[in-house]
């Protein structure tokens, strides 16, 4: 098949986090201006990691490992775009791997567009956890729109602290400051 009929593609990394559900709507948003088709990946390893699930007394199956790694995709799929879909062409892809490995190996043309939530991340996690937006933006072989995280990010963290703290909480405060 010619490269150029094979289509326009966009390629967008799932979680099922806020920020990936953002990274999905806009991609959604992104396939519809260009009429391309929309790749929905979630990218999914065995508890602790490969290694570890080799080597363990009792490994969960893998079959079911990857069902649940679909089931996860589902309720994303769901949650960003309900009964009506995304209004372009879907596919969803469970891939199993590292996020940011999975990501660049799906968005492998040019001329795809990779789209990807890039949550705002404190010193420690980001010593434990590489990032995968950097990852693919260091890797990718096409364009990457990494998405900030939300503004209200950080007041939703806030209220939770203070609902797990069992503090007071005034519904005037949720609004102060937002126009």
């Amino acid at each position: 098949m010619a490269e150029d009929e094979r289509g326009r593609r966009v390629v967008v990394g799932v979680d099922g986090s806020p920020g990936s559900l953002a990274a999905l709507r806009r991609a959604a948003g992104e396939a519809r201006r260009t009429g391309a088709e929309l790749l929905a990946v979630l990218a999914w390893e065995p508890p602790a990691g490969e290694f570890a699930h080799r080597r363990g007394a009792f490994p969960a199956p893998v079959e079911e490992l990857r069902q649940e790694a679909c089931a996860r995709l589902l309720t994303a799929l769901h949650t960003a775009f309900g009964d009506a879909g995304p209004g372009v062409p879907l596919q969803g892809i469970v891939a199993r791997g590292a996020p940011g490995r999975a990501l660049v190996e799906s968005a492998d043309r040019p001329e795809d567009l990779l789209v990807i939530g890039a949550g705002c991340r404190g010193r420690l996690r980001r010593a434990l956890f590489p990032s995968v937006a950097r990852y693919c933006l260091a890797h990718a072989v096409c364009p990457v729109l990494a998405l900030p995280p939300s503004p209200l990010r950080e007041d939703l963290a806030a209220l939770r602290r203070r609902v797990s703290l069992r503090l007071p909480l005034d519904a005037r405060e949720l609004t102060e400051g937002r126009s």
